[in-house]
């Protein structure tokens, strides 16, 4: 049994991680955000400390060093301009670290992670839970079937927020890195992974609620669509009373993969439980088309 912390445990995917270290046999030993609405803790680890202060935590965390029981992974969930600072926080403590996406916000914090994680000889993994969806691990397998053939990729995903988003850190650019990091990195990530790397990249637009392009990719060419504003959905969407529309179009057909999503955190620990998880290399390629859309837009 492994022993984990987790910081940003208020945050709206905290409850998915904290799923995702009870199914795999472990334990969430103590727990950090400095907003105190984490009752959601009593469904899965009742017995963790909770933290709102920093330094707190981290000095608990050097006496359960100092009694022989050190942690063993930190959980970032935290506002993701945070994410290296926790990430560091983690690997200097000995702990493996296991971050939400995005990584971090810009490449050169990649780098710089790098070179941390070699200096600690740690390990940083972080969730990209869409490379282990079995529909999206087929539509891999038949692209790399068909190397010589090009694809042709309509992407759409409309999730609508209310006014608080924009009050929160997730509507400041500089903290969530806008909605091509904080919403559409997974998409990204997911388009890199199963059609290859970016030949050229067209923004038409990158916004506070909406953000909308083109890429040339390897094996395919994407035309992609970002929005958090209820205004953008489908009206029949509207009409029932939804707030999220997910539409992918390959070669003009549908491509489906809203289904299976609620327990790939869970196979994401798994994955780096037994050490194959996704590293800081496998992170780069979507931080670097996210941050060169927000970069252009």
């Amino acid at each position: 049994m492994k022993d984990f912390v987790l910081i940003g445990a208020a945050g709206y995917v905290a409850p998915r991680h904290m799923k995702a270290i009870k199914d795999t046999g472990n334990r969430l030993v103590s727990a950090y955000d400095p907003f105190d609405s984490v009752g959601i803790i009593d469904s899965y680890f009742p017995d963790a400390d909770f933290f709102t202060e920093f330094e707190r935590l981290d000095r608990h965390v050097d006496k359960l060093r100092r009694e022989g029981r050190p942690v063993d992974y930190v959980s970032v969930c935290s506002p993701n301009s945070l994410h290296d600072s926790h990430i560091r926080f983690g690997l200097r403590i000995g702990a493996g670290v296991i971050c939400e996406k995005p990584l971090v916000l810009n490449p050169w914090t990649v780098d710089a992670l790098a070179d941390i994680e070699r200096e600690y000889q740690g390990t940083v993994n972080t969730i990209l839970q869409l490379r282990l969806h079995p529909s999206v691990i087929a539509l891999r397998e038949k692209v790399l079937a068909n190397p010589t053939k090009r694809y042709q990729v309509q992407l759409d995903y409309i999730t609508a927020r209310g006014k608080w988003y924009q009050y929160s850190w997730k509507g400041d650019v500089s903290r969530s890195g806008g909605v091509a990091s904080n919403i559409g990195i997974h998409f990204f990530d997911m388009l890199l992974w199963v059609f290859g790397g970016v030949d050229h990249s067209t923004v038409r637009y990158h916004e506070p609620t909406r953000a909308a392009g083109e890429l040339s990719l390897q094996r395919a060419d994407v035309s992609w669509r970002l929005s958090i504003d209820a205004q953008d959905l489908p009206e029949a969407v509207r009409q029932s009373g939804g707030r999220t529309y997910r539409a992918t179009q390959i070669d003009g057909e549908e491509f489906e993969f809203s289904g299976g999503f609620n327990e790939l955190h869970t196979t994401s620990y798994q994955e780096i439980l037994a050490g194959s998880g996704f590293g800081i290399a496998d992170a780069r390629p979507s931080i670097e088309l996210a941050y060169s859309i927000r970069a252009n837009g």
